[in-house]
């Protein structure tokens, strides 16, 4: 979304996307973690490179052309080795993002758009809640 669409009062749009494009729910969304809380914990420790550095921030915000990749490190974990038994493929990944579940790698292709977000959010009630 654009600054100009921002400013214009689309406040829960804006906000979904940023919350689309943290790492933690990349990895969720990519299918590679069971929850957004397993996803932000295999984040925390390390488990990942963005663009070739290692990154343990599970609120580090994605932009289009960002590879997210495992470590070497870390294919070797229990986890990673039985990824297929523990996290299927989710049913649709999202559009702005490609994912190669062999190399455990995620590219970002795009923005994520509102159509992106789970839709059953009611995106209002968020940006009241965080208003108060």
């Amino acid at each position: 979304m654009s600054e100009a669409a921002r400013s214009r009062g689309q406040s829960g749009a804006a906000l979904l996307e940023y919350l689309e494009r943290r790492l933690d729910n990349a990895v969720y969304r990519a299918g590679l973690a069971i929850s957004r809380q397993s996803a932000r914990q295999l984040v925390s420790h390390g488990h990942f490179l963005l663009n070739s550095r290692r990154v343990d921030i599970p609120s580090q915000r994605l932009n289009p052309g960002d590879v997210v990749e495992l470590r070497a490190r870390s294919k070797s974990t229990d986890y990673f080795k039985r990824l297929d038994e523990i996290s299927p493929s989710p049913p649709a990944v999202p559009g702005w993002l490609s994912v190669d579940r062999k190399k455990v790698a995620i590219t970002v292709k795009a923005l994520p758009t509102r159509e992106d977000a789970e839709p059953d959010i009611k995106d209002q009630l968020i940006v009241e809640y965080y208003s108060r």
